[in-house]
């Protein structure tokens, strides 16, 4: 088993292993020694596989579980969905003493950490990802938030979660699409901090045993966050792709996934710093090559016109300038402020081949 231990305004542990699942109720019963109730929040997709042994474990550790199912997908993330389940927090009578506990994908865990963070002005939240988008990226370091019209994670807190379990098993249910999508924010660390992993990303079948490689990921995650919680500097660094990316999900309609805009976005940044002079054409193609060796996309089919109004609404937008992050070599980026005027043509060197 694999402990990270992070060091923030809530220090936590995540864990890593497979049959994780099987021990959460002991391991929030320490958690939580005076809790009741538990909501666990979960999906339509997610919750048919794990609410049920979930709630199990839960009663066998002398909790009252009950479970709020929303309808899988980004769409979800709303303002609606957000107050609904303030609702239902308040029918069931949670207190502070009691938790709740996001069961499912990246989603999940944005809108139950937000909901955690304002229902009572704060009870404790534990994320069991159950992607593995979510078990390398969203379910660490404390960003939760729901959607607007104008944009993605617009309204929302930091808010650390007080523990995670990374049950690797549950990722057998998994579809491929799916695994790729968690592949895709793997790939950012190793553009971001590690050569090696990138290797790693080469050589070996992530299917077979991703646990050394989860593990990784969230220690990498777990030093950026703990240098700079509240994202005003090195924490950026870990949107690569994300600026772009978002405005991709946006033009779909989210109909495109999270981690294949994200795969498309880096590709299209590295573009346009290959075009002005501050990254090496190698590392596009290294890139590139691990986007298709996961089947993850480096194109898309908007225009610079249609991405640019979903771009400008992007968080990192200060005034009149927007920070970009932009490798310079394979696995070293930066931040770069731009104008706001200069995005559009960011973005038109992204789509070039």
């Amino acid at each position: 088993m694999r402990t990270i231990q992070v060091p923030a305004s809530r220090n936590y542990t995540v864990w890593v292993d497979g049959g994780l699942l099987s021990q959460a109720g002991i391991m929030i019963r320490a958690l939580c020694p005076d809790g009741i109730r538990v909501a666990v929040v979960t999906d339509s997709n997610v919750g048919p596989l794990f609410a049920d042994r979930l709630q199990e474990v839960l009663r066998a550790e002398g909790f009252v579980p009950s479970v709020f199912t929303f309808s899988a997908g980004e769409a979800a993330k709303s303002g609606e969905t957000y107050l609904a389940l303030l609702e239902y927090l308040a029918q069931m009578r949670l207190t502070r003493s009691d938790v709740m506990v996001a069961l499912g994908g990246g989603v999940t865990g944005d809108l139950t950490g937000f909901a955690a963070a304002t229902y009572l002005r704060g009870i404790a939240c534990v994320q069991i990802p159950t992607s593995l988008l979510a078990m390398v990226d969203s379910s660490v370091g404390g960003k939760t938030a729901i959607n607007l019209k104008a944009g993605k994670n617009l309204a929302g807190v930091f808010y650390q979660p007080s523990m995670v379990v990374c049950d690797v098993d549950v990722l057998r249910t998994l579809p491929q699409e799916d695994f790729a999508d968690g592949v895709a924010e793997i790939i950012k660390y190793g553009m971001l901090k590690s050569v090696a992993l990138l290797d790693q990303l080469m050589v070996r079948d992530l299917r077979e045993d991703p646990t050394e490689v989860i593990a990784q990921c969230i220690s990498i995650k777990r030093d950026v966050v703990e240098r700079d919680e509240f994202d005003t500097g090195e924490r950026q660094l870990l949107n690569l792709g994300h600026t772009i990316g978002h405005a991709i999900e946006g033009c779909s309609g989210y109909q495109i996934s999270h981690g294949r805009a994200v795969a498309i976005g880096m590709a299209m940044i590295t573009r346009g710093a290959v075009k002005a002079g501050f990254c090496p054409s190698t590392c596009l193609t290294r890139l590139e090559e691990l986007l298709a060796r996961y089947n993850l996309p480096s194109h898309c089919g908007f225009t610079a016109e249609e991405l640019l109004p979903f771009a400008l609404g992007d968080k990192k937008r200060s005034g009149d300038t927007l920070t970009l992050v932009i490798p310079t070599g394979i696995g070293v980026c930066k931040l770069h402020s731009i104008p706001v005027e200069e995005l559009g043509q960011w973005i038109a060197w992204g789509l070039e081949s």
